[in-house]
C-alpha cells in the first residue's frame, strides 16, 4: 500500500495538467510510460495495449523531477512559505502556486515593471515585493490586495528583506542605496549609501537590528542605524538558514558556509568553473542547493566532509531562483519559463562530481534523432560521436558505431540504400561519413562559417544546412550544391530545421508563431515557398522548446486548436530532438536517453 501510494503520487504530479483535462490520460499514456521499476508499471503492465513502447533504460526509475509547470512567460524571484509559492511572472505580476501540486492559486497585479525580489512573512500572511518601477509593495495574502506601497528609491529595487519581527523592510537598489522602512508608517527611517548597486540585502534571521548586503563584489554588514560592522566578505550572493545559525557566501564557483555567531567557516566547496548565482539552505540545515546556469546542485553539508549529493538536470534556460519547500523538496524557476519541483534522494550520491556537461548520466547528449519507420528503425546521433540504431518495434539497440565528431552540435545520420551515412560540420566543411565502414566518403566546402543546424532529407539524398540568412542543400552522393533559399529573418542558435521528404521547415526561435517551408524537390534553381503549408487530416505536430520554441514540456499538439493531446514524462532531461510521423514518436534527450512511442490512437 505504501509503494502504491508513493508511485501514484509521483504519477499524478508528473502528468497532472493532462489528467485534469482528461482523466483517461492516466490509462492511455501515464501508466504505460511509467518507470519500468515502479510498482504501478509492474502491476498494470498486463493491461497495457501494445500501442506504446519505451526503449530500454529510459524509465528505470522516477528520477528527480517531480513536476514541471510551464507558465508561458519568464518566471523568477521565487519564495516559499509552508505550502504556498510566490514567483514573479513577466511582465509585472506575481503568481501564487501550490507548493505541492504547482496548481495556480492566484495572480497579484500592482507593479508597473519587472519584479526583482519577493519574500514572505514568517506566518505567510504577508508578502513583500521589490520592482524595477522603484517601489516596494506589502501584500495581504488573504485578500491579494496591496496593504502599503513604499516609495523613495530612484532606480530599480533589486532586493527586499523583512525583519524577523516584521516591523521593518530593508531594500537594496540600483541607485546604490539601502533603505530601511517602517512597516507601520511606510516611512524610510534610515538610508545607507554604497558605491555600487545593492544586488542583495538580508536581515539576520535572529537579529532584527543587523543586516547584510551584496554590492560591488563584496558582502557588507550593517546595523539598522547605518553603521558598518566588520568583517567584509568577497562575494556576490548571501543566504541565511531558516533558523539563522548559518549563512552561505557565494563567490564565483566557491560557496562557503559560516556560523552566524562565530563567523567561522563550517563548510566550503566549489562548483567546477561555473559561477554560483543562487543558493539556499534546506529547512533542517542538512543540505544547501546552488544554481549555476541551468543546473542545480545539492550538497550535503553535515559532518566534516561536505559532498555533492545530487545534480538536477532538466532546465533549458538559466535558473533564476531556488527555494526548499520541505527538507527533501526543492523548487526552481528558470528562463525557460517553467517552475520545476525536485525530489532529493538521500540514499544515493550523484556521480556528476564536477561538470555535468562533461559527464553524462546514461550516455552522451543526443544531437539528432532520425525516424525511419519503413525500415523499422530510429537512429540517434550523440555528442560523443556515437551513433545507435534502435528497433522501433522492440525498443532494443540493434547496433552502435563510433564516428569522429566528438562534441559537435551539428550532426545527423540516415540509413540510405543500405548504408548508414553520418554528416557533420567543422571548419567550414561538411564531412560525409560511411558509419558502418568507418570511412570518410567526401568533404564539402561551405561558404559560410556559421551553421545553426543541419538535417538529412527524408530520402537520404541531400543534407540541408541552416545559416544566418539562408538554407543550402548539398548532394550526399556527389557533394554538389542542390539548392539554396534566402531567408529574410536573421537566425539564432535555437532556430532549427524539420525535414519532411524534400520539404524543409524552419521554426524561428525569436518568433514563436512564425514557421516557413520550402519544397526543394522543384526543378527551379531557387526553391519557392509552397502556397499552402497546411496538411490534410489531423494537424498533429511535435512540440518541445528546442524544436519549435512553443513549450519546454515536450508533447504532441493539435496545431489548429493549440491543444496538447499528449505530454511526455517530465522526469527526463530536456528534449534535444524528436521525430513524429503520425504513428511513431521518437525522442532524444540531453541525458542520452531515447524514448520510442507507438501511439496511433493519439489521432482518434
Amino acid at each position: 500500500m505504501c509503494q502504491w501510494t508513493t508511485d501514484s503520487q509521483r504519477l499524478i504530479l508528473e502528468h497532472l495538467d493532462m489528467i485534469c483535462d482528461s482523466p483517461s490520460y492516466i490509462y492511455h499514456f501515464a501508466l504505460p510510460i511509467s518507470p519500468s521499476s515502479s510498482w504501478l508499471h509492474q502491476y498494470y503492465s498486463a493491461e497495457f495495449s501494445q500501442e506504446i513502447r519505451v526503449v530500454k533504460g529510459v524509465s528505470a526509475g522516477w528520477g528527480t523531477c517531480l513536476r514541471t509547470v510551464s507558465l508561458g512567460n519568464r518566471v523568477e524571484a521565487l519564495t516559499c512559505q509552508k505550502d504556498t509559492i510566490a514567483a514573479y511572472l513577466h511582465p509585472s505580476s506575481i503568481i501564487i502556486l501550490n507548493a505541492i501540486t504547482g496548481i495556480r492559486m492566484a495572480l497579484l497585479s500592482g507593479h508597473r515593471d519587472w519584479i526583482r525580489s519577493l519574500v514572505f512573512s514568517p506566518d505567510g500572511r504577508s508578502l513583500v515585493s521589490g520592482s524595477d518601477d522603484t517601489t516596494i509593495k506589502l501584500w495581504d495574502m488573504q485578500t491579494g490586495g496591496v496593504v502599503k506601497t513604499f516609495q523613495g528609491h530612484t532606480s530599480w529595487v533589486l532586493s527586499v528583506s523583512l525583519s524577523p519581527d516584521c516591523t521593518a523592510i530593508a531594500s537594496g537598489s540600483n541607485d546604490n542605496t539601502i533603505r530601511l522602512w517602517d512597516v507601520q508608517t511606510g516611512e524610510c527611517h534610515h538610508l545607507i549609501q554604497q558605491e555600487d548597486s545593492v544586488e542583495h540585502v538580508s536581515f539576520f534571521p535572529l537579529d532584527p537590528k543587523h543586516l547584510m548586503s551584496a554590492s560591488g563584489g563584496k558582502l557588507w554588514q550593517w546595523d539598522i542605524g547605518g553603521q558598518q560592522i566588520a568583517p567584509e566578505y568577497d562575494g556576490s550572493c548571501i543566504t541565511f538558514s531558516s533558523d539563522g545559525t548559518l549563512f552561505a557566501v557565494c563567490n564565483g564557483p566557491v560557496v562557503a558556509v559560516h556560523s552566524s555567531d562565530s563567523k567561522k567557516i563550517m563548510a566550503k566547496f566549489h562548483i567546477a568553473k561555473e559561477s554560483v548565482w543562487h543558493c539556499c539552505f534546506s529547512p533542517d540545515n542538512r543540505f544547501i542547493a546552488v544554481a549555476a546556469h541551468n543546473f542545480a546542485y545539492i550538497w550535503n553539508i553535515t559532518g566534516s566532509d561536505p559532498h555533492l549529493l545530487d545534480t538536477f538536470i532538466g532546465h533549458t534556460g538559466d535558473i533564476t531562483s531556488l527555494t526548499f519547500s520541505t527538507p527533501s523538496s526543492l523548487i526552481s524557476t528558470s528562463l525557460d519559463n517553467s517552475v520545476k519541483f525536485w525530489q532529493i534522494d538521500t540514499s544515493s550520491r550523484d556521480p556528476v562530481l564536477a561538470n555535468p556537461k562533461s559527464v553524462s548520466l546514461t550516455s552522451a547528449p543526443i544531437r539528432s534523432m532520425t525516424l525511419q519507420a519503413k525500415d523499422g528503425i530510429a537512429v540517434s546521433s550523440h555528442s560523443d560521436g556515437v551513433v545507435r540504431i534502435w528497433d522501433i518495434s522492440t525498443g532494443i539497440c540493434k547496433a552502435s558505431f563510433q564516428t569522429p565528431p566528438k562534441g559537435s552540435y551539428q550532426i545527423d545520420t540516415h540509413l540510405t540504400d543500405g548504408r548508414l551515412i553520418s554528416v557533420w560540420y567543422t571548419d567550414k566543411k561538411l564531412r560525409i561519413w560511411d558509419t558502418e565502414k568507418g570511412e570518410l566518403l567526401r568533404t564539402v566546402d561551405t561558404p559560410e562559417n556559421n551553421i545553426m543546424d543541419l538535417r538529412i532529407s527524408g530520402d537520404g539524398s541531400r543534407v540541408f544546412c541552416l545559416h544566418d540568412l539562408s538554407i543550402q542543400a548539398w548532394s550526399i552522393w556527389t557533394g554538389e550544391a542542390a539548392g539554396r533559399v534566402e531567408i529574410m529573418i536573421c537566425q539564432s542558435k535555437d532556430s532549427l530545421l524539420t525535414i519532411d521528404g524534400l520539404n524543409v521547415w524552419i521554426s524561428f526561435a525569436q518568433f514563436v508563431e512564425v514557421n516557413m517551408g520550402w519544397d526543394f524537390g522543384l526543378l527551379d534553381s531557387v526553391p519557392v515557398v509552397p502556397p499552402d503549408t497546411s496538411r490534410n487530416g489531423p494537424h498533429l505536430d511535435f512540440i518541445g522548446g528546442i524544436r519549435t520554441q512553443r513549450s519546454f514540456i515536450p508533447g504532441v499538439e493539435n496545431t489548429i486548436t493549440r491543444k496538447v493531446v499528449f505530454q511526455l514524462p517530465g522526469r527526463l532531461a530536456r528534449c534535444s530532438d524528436a521525430q513524429w510521423d503520425g504513428q511513431y514518436l521518437v525522442v532524444g534527450y540531453d541525458s542520452g536517453e531515447v524514448l520510442i512511442l507507438e501511439c496511433n490512437h493519439v489521432l482518434h
